[in-house]
């Protein structure tokens, strides 16, 4: 398999198709590197590089018990970038994953960067608050963490039906919720709780991109 070793020691798995301009493409919770699969295939056939990683706690990288917040994420993305010598890269996010991107642009800087694609993604803050209004209230939260815990396969399984519309008719399942490809414990519930202690809308965007270039910021 193709892995890094992160500073921490936490091994991070990720896939590398293609040649070309670098497209990296960051997943959303609680999945992997899987849920990209199909688009990856059709970007490498397409003349681009494709890298897609699996997140700490997530796939087929480590489960550590730490780091399981936005910033080490943002951290393991740009350790990522620097091992493969990533310029010019398209990144792409879904909805944790493009928490994941923007916090990495706000922590590294956007000078290997060309283009960022967030789909469905958490920032500026997914929890209701009175800066927030139209976030998810804390009981939302609280139900995902308890449904994890008690039940991970029924969870998933539900989960299928918001998240992916799963009932509609002509469905396909593409095994991005498998047990063995996607998200586990520790790491699918500690980053609910980073994700709830990340209340940056608080602070100006200079002070929660010190390093991005102004554009980024807007």
């Amino acid at each position: 398999m193709s892995t890094i070793k992160t500073k921490d020691g936490t091994e991070i798995y990720y896939k590398d198709w293609g040649s070309g301009q670098p497209v990296v493409l960051s997943h959303g919770w609680p999945l992997s590197s899987e849920a990209f699969e199909d688009q990856m295939f059709f970007l490498a056939s397409h003349g681009y590089r494709c890298i897609a990683h699996d997140r700490r706690g997530h796939g087929r990288s480590s489960q550590p018990w730490v780091g399981n917040d936005m910033d080490t994420y943002a951290d393991d993305l740009a350790e990522l970038v620097q091992a493969l010598d990533l310029k010019d890269a398209v990144h792409v996010g879904h909805s944790t994953g493009g928490g994941e991107v923007a916090r990495y642009i706000g922590r590294h800087g956007s000078q290997r960067v060309s283009k960022v694609v967030l789909i469905g993604a958490v920032p500026p803050l997914m929890l209701k608050t009175d800066a927030n209004p139209g976030g998810l209230p804390i009981d939302a939260f609280d139900q995902i963490r308890a449904g994890v815990l008690a039940d991970r396969s029924q969870f998933w399984k539900e989960l299928t039906l918001p998240f992916y519309g799963f009932n509609r008719v002509r469905r396909r399942a593409r095994g991005v919720l498998a047990p063995g490809h996607g998200g586990r414990v520790p790491g699918v519930v500690l980053l609910h709780q980073g994700l709830l202690g990340d209340r940056h809308d608080a602070r100006s965007r200079e002070d929660r991109c010190p390093h991005a270039d102004p554009a980024w910021r807007r």
